[in-house]
């Protein structure tokens, strides 16, 4: 199972990359000579994704011509800020019956020995799954300072840290979705968090843990060392 759909985040405000996101949205930031919002897409379409569907709100002109004349692309702006969740819900009329990918344009990851797209397709089960959730080992991503997120056991069932807990692993930003997570959401602003925590209760959520690169670029004074170790990675 190859989505053929996806949907990029890229409607965040970046606040902490200020002052570049005051003239330049972060998915368009460019880090070691490309943009993360190419980055992610380029992904994307390794794996075989032909639509996807790209949400504005922070200078949405500036991505709305950034991605002028790229094929399969539809724009879902969002005139307020409507969230993970309320944006991928607003954006479901583009991404059919199927399940399909979600994919964070404000960070960067590189492929372990295949590419973390095409791992999350051969794990989905759709029998089992409502959602498939890339994480990422806590110890090795660049960039972070949290405590992670979740526990993930043998099965990849998944369950989320309780204080004073450090996890082992983060939730990368990489996923696939099925539509009939969004049963029953709530309209206007939510986070995507608010269905996990359903579909967890279900046994519905389950993780995949990432055997490649991660990097979170959070603020100007992080980029140097984000292009410096994402250079010597892509070089490998």
């Amino acid at each position: 199972m190859m989505p053929s759909c996806a949907m990029v985040l890229a409607a965040g405000l970046g606040l902490r990359m200020r002052p570049i996101t005051l003239t330049t949205p972060k998915p368009l930031v460019t880090v070691a000579g490309r943009t993360m919002l190419d980055r992610a897409m380029d992904h994307l379409t390794h794996v075989g994704v032909t639509e996807m569907v790209v949400n504005t709100h922070w200078l949405a002109e500036r991505i709305t011509d950034h991605l002028a004349g790229r094929p399969g692309i539809t724009l879902s702006h969002e005139d307020v800020l409507l969230e993970t969740g309320g944006g991928v819900a607003k954006a479901l009329k583009w991404l059919g019956q199927a399940p399909f990918f979600v994919v964070n344009s404000d960070i960067i990851w590189t492929d372990g020995a295949h590419p973390a797209l095409d791992r999350l397709a051969q794990a989905w089960d759709d029998g089992r799954m409502d959602a498939l959730l890339l994480m990422q080992p806590t110890a090795h991503a660049v960039g972070y300072e949290g405590k992670g997120d979740f526990f993930l056991d043998p099965a990849g069932i998944p369950r989320r840290r309780r204080d004073p807990e450090v996890a082992p692993l983060l939730f990368s930003g990489v996923q696939i979705l099925h539509p009939r997570l969004f049963q029953g959401a709530p309209l206007g602003k939510f986070s995507l968090n608010l269905l996990y925590d359903r579909a967890l209760d279900q046994g519905r959520l389950f993780g995949l843990v990432h055997d490649g690169n991660w990097y979170h670029v959070g603020t100007p004074e992080a980029l140097p060392e984000v292009e410096t170790l994402l250079r010597k990675a892509e070089i490998r």
